[in-house]
Formats: structure tokens, sequence, C-alpha cells
């Protein structure tokens, strides 16, 4: 009996070693945080919503599954989110005070530090593939506005369009919502209202070999003017990826630079030793409302462990664990 036991035993035994051993890799991605109130949100447009996200997570995972860097994982999520036309980046960008659209991006590598960002790019289709490009392909780490478009026009592989192909309704209606209370305010400046929209892109991988990347992308806000940047191409600010931990944020980026929230969230995991989550809480939940700001971020760990705190009503989100379990999520339940 136990002779014949023994190769059942084996078999077995190598599964759980296989298993062991099998890389693990992760990913969560964002579309946003800020005003998402249920009662608002059409049923159809949820389902569009859910359905670019479980598109984007696809793209990112093809690539951690095939063995692929976490690098290109989040840059294959952003593209996916910049040419929807549902979120404030790419595609759907907000509209700035004289009707254009200015885009920002930034691309990190955690365990070579390398990083790239744009500011104020208006011809680019993908802003983020532009940021990898200033990474890989310059001795710099941002280009802004007109030095920006100069370098794309180096770059064979980078796709330009109009500016105007980044145009929506949707986006040109909440423009002239903007204007009106501007004006009905009789004011010089933009004030930004707390919990005000906000769908910058971005996302977090972790790949078989253990390195982490980060990635985001934004239109910025609406009705912006005098070439306003906020924190989604400030490495540090907006996005942060070292050896031990990843980030992106999304939210009010005035205060998002003035704490360095994606650098402090690692920070607190590398040299307090807190947990992830509890990182990316006290950040998020504390620190920047504290300062008068709001938002929302990513996190995700070396181990796999993955965090998503928002302090608004909502934020467009999906994840891949270890484990393989997945979901896609809008409102705090």
């Amino acid at each position: 009996m136990f002779r014949c036991l023994l190769p059942l035993l084996f078999a077995m035994s190598a599964l759980n070693a296989s298993a062991a051993d099998k890389p693990r890799t992760a990913l969560v991605i964002h579309g946003g945080a800020g005003t998402i109130e249920r009662s608002a949100l059409a049923a159809a447009d949820e389902q569009a919503i859910r359905a670019d996200l479980e598109r984007a997570l696809d793209a990112g995972n093809a690539v951690l599954s095939g063995g692929g860097a976490a690098l290109d994982a989040v840059q294959a999520v952003i593209e996916v989110l910049e040419d929807s036309p549902r979120f404030n980046a790419g595609k759907g960008a907000v509209f700035n005070a004289v009707g254009g659209h200015e885009l920002d991006a930034s691309i990190m590598e955690g365990h070579t530090r390398r990083a790239g960002a744009v500011a104020g790019v208006t011809t680019v289709r993908h802003p983020v593939q532009l940021a990898r490009a200033v990474m890989e392909h310059s001795s710099h780490v941002m280009l802004a506005g007109a030095g920006a478009e100069a370098f794309a026009d180096t770059r064979p592989e980078i796709e330009r369009v109009a500016n105007d192909w980044f145009d929506t309704d949707v986006r040109r209606r909440q423009l002239e919502k903007a204007q009106a209370a501007e004006q009905a305010r009789a004011s010089t400046g933009v004030p930004a209202i707390p919990g005000g929209y906000f769908g910058t892109v971005g996302a977090v991988a972790l790949d078989a070999r253990g390195h982490i990347a980060a990635a985001t992308s934004t239109g910025g806000m609406t009705n912006k003017r005098w070439g306003r940047i906020g924190d989604s191409p400030v490495i540090g600010a907006g996005t942060w990826a070292d050896e031990r931990c990843g980030v992106s944020g999304t939210g009010w980026g005035e205060f998002y630079i003035r704490n360095a929230v994606a650098h402090d969230i690692c920070a607190r995991v590398a040299y307090r030793g807190d947990s992830l989550d509890t990182a990316a809480g006290t950040v998020v939940n504390r620190v920047v409302p504290a300062a008068g700001g709001d938002g929302g971020a990513i996190a995700l760990d070396a181990e796999g462990n993955i965090a998503m705190p928002f302090n608004t009503s909502g934020m467009y989100r999906g994840w891949i664990r270890p484990d393989g379990s997945r979901g896609v999520a809008i409102f705090r339940d």
C-alpha cells in the first residue's frame, strides 16, 4: 500500500513545489479619484468604464504572464486608458482655458531608478510612450512644452495626432460649466474645488523577476491656464517606484507635489517599516487632507501586496493579485 502511495506523494510534492516556485506577479491600476456619485453615473457609463478597466488589466497582465517586464506592463495599461474617452488622459483629456489640451505623463522603473516624464505636450497620442522615450533615449528626466514636442519629432515611433483628436463632448461641457462658474464668481483665477473631478490614470506592476514599475498619465485640470502642471509628471509626487514599492497618485495635484505623496508612501515602507497598507492609508487619508487636498493612490510592494486608498466618493480602480484573483471597482463597496 505504502509503495503504491509513493508516486502520488512525490507527484503532489512536485506540484506544491512548482506552485511555490511560480513567479509572483501583480498589477494595480486606477482611472482617477474624485467626485464619482453613484446616482450621477448612468448604468451604461458604469458598464463601459468597468469594461475599459478590465481591458487595461488584460493588457498589463498579458505582459506579466508572458514573463515580460513591469515597465512594459504599466505602459501597456496606460496606453489602453489613454485611448479611452472615459478618463482624463489621452483621448478623454480635459480642456484648458483656451479650449485645447496639454497632456502630462511619467514612468519609473524601481530597481534602476530610471525615470522619464513629459509635461504640456499637445500632439502625442500616448504621452506615456514619450515619457519612456525621454527615459531611454535622452539624458534628461523631464521635458516640457515645445521642447518635449521637438524631442518627439526625433522619435519616429511616437504617434502624433492633431490636438483636437483629444476632444470629447463630455469634456467640452465640463469646460463650459467651469467657465460659467468662474464668470459668476468674477474671479481672475481658477480656484480648485475639493472633491472635483479627477480622471488621471495610473498603473503599478510587479514582474516575475521581482521588479516594480509605475506610470501615470493625465490631461490635468479643466480650465487650467498658464501652462499649469500637476503632480502626474513629477517623479516623487504623482509617480514613484523603487526596489520595495511603487505608487501612482490621483487627486489635487498641488497637494501631492507639496507633500511628495508617491515617494512619502514608499519612504514609510523603506525607513519606518510600515506595511504598504498603513503607509498608503496614512498619507492619502491623513497627510493630504490635513494639508487641504484630496484624492487617492494605488500602491504595490515587492511581496505583491496592494493598497488602493482614497478619500473621495469614488476611485476607478482594478487589480490582479499574485494568486490570480482580480477585480474592478468604482465606489467604496
